[in-house]
């Protein structure tokens, strides 16, 4: 399958790198992580210059490794010195996770041809800034799906980096690229690194100051088990998946019933977010006069679909008694419509659950 690969810059953002210096620019893709964070420190050892790429989306997660961080990637410039400039991987993405040539990992997560996906970004991105090379952090064997060697190697063969991908973490377990047969980059001075330990990373970490402790962070919110089926869900009956309606899926209970979709926020937080998030076609639903979950539904508006996210509605809210009221509309902040139902029993609502 071939992606539709595109600029996605915007032209009045500062994103021409000013390449007055002698020394060899290397665009690193970072998540933030440890071992991206050592690739930097590696080729910043050999007075490379390098210039940090982080790729966004919804299916991020960010516990924040490090303390007072966000996701780490304050480190790379407080410590190293580096700018990172920031894509969010866009529509065309959801084409990835449809059908990947590479197939899934533990769940919806397209990991190989994720890669591919973001390199062919990089490699747009680095011919902008007039980059030399592009390198990751990635470890020989650290991830059994996407990091064995034949995964790295259809990685290179795929995004056209043959050869001309720097994995510095694992440099001296790979093949020397052409970076390393021209002098550009000193092999001898590159890691051997292989398998899931950091002991290694987290050594050169703390000899060069730049942190004590680590806490494995981050992740794909593709490979957790029910935000899969939630996105299995939303590109089945999605006619127009965008990026922008995955991020409803982060967010409260999800129901699918009569092909209607109804989402019931958990928190005043999610609640919030649902409003935000709201669509004009979509209802908006909330118990009359007690505390409860405001509930999106998105679909078919039909009796039968009213009735059940009103049933959901009470029984997620504080009301006490079985039955009750509740309120629902197009407009938030006019919900004249109003039901009486009864609560919604576990039994029954177990089924329709995502």
């Amino acid at each position: 399958m071939d992606y539709d690969i595109k600029e996605t810059m915007n032209d009045s953002d500062d994103l021409l790198f000013d390449a007055k210096i002698n020394a060899p620019v290397g665009l690193g893709l970072i998540s933030g992580g440890l071992d991206s964070l050592i690739a930097c420190l590696v080729l910043k050892l050999q007075n490379i210059e390098v210039v940090g790429l982080n790729f966004k989306s919804p299916f991020c997660i960010c516990d924040k490794a490090y303390k007072n961080a966000e996701c780490g990637l304050n480190l790379f410039y407080d410590k190293l010195g580096i700018k990172t400039y920031f894509l969010q991987k866009e529509d065309d993405y959801l084409e990835v996770i449809k059908d990947p040539k590479y197939g899934y990992g533990k769940n919806l997560n397209p990991c190989i041809d994720c890669r591919i996906y973001i390199l062919k970004k990089a490699k747009l991105f680095a011919k902008k800034i007039n980059a030399d090379f592009i390198f990751t952090g990635e470890v020989l064997d650290q991830r059994p799906k996407s990091q064995n060697l034949k995964a790295l190697r259809i990685i290179e063969e795929e995004s056209d980096l043959k050869k001309k991908l720097l994995r510095p973490l694992s440099a001296l377990l790979l093949k020397p690229t052409i970076l390393e047969e021209n002098g550009i980059i000193d092999r001898t001075k590159l890691l051997g690194i292989k398998g899931r330990s950091r002991k290694k990373q987290l050594e050169l970490a703390r000899t060069h100051d730049l942190l004590n402790e680590y806490n494995a962070c981050g992740g794909c919110l593709l490979t957790e088990r029910e935000f899969a089926n939630r996105m299995r869900d939303y590109l089945e009956y999605s006619k127009n998946p965008t990026m922008e309606g995955v991020k409803l899926l982060k967010y409260g209970r999800h129901f699918r019933f009569n092909g209607s979709k109804i989402i019931v926020g958990r928190n005043e937080v999610e609640n919030n977010f649902l409003l935000h998030l709201k669509s004009p076609d979509e209802i908006v639903m909330e118990a009359s006069n007690v505390k409860g979950p405001v509930t999106l539904i998105q679909g078919k508006i039909e009796e039968e679909v009213i009735r059940f996210a009103a049933s959901l509605t009470l029984r997620y809210s504080d009301a006490i008694k079985s039955q009750g009221e509740v309120i629902y509309g197009r407009e938030p902040t006019l919900l004249n419509e109003h039901l009486t139902v009864e609560k919604a029993i576990q039994e029954f609502l177990i089924p329709y659950l995502l």
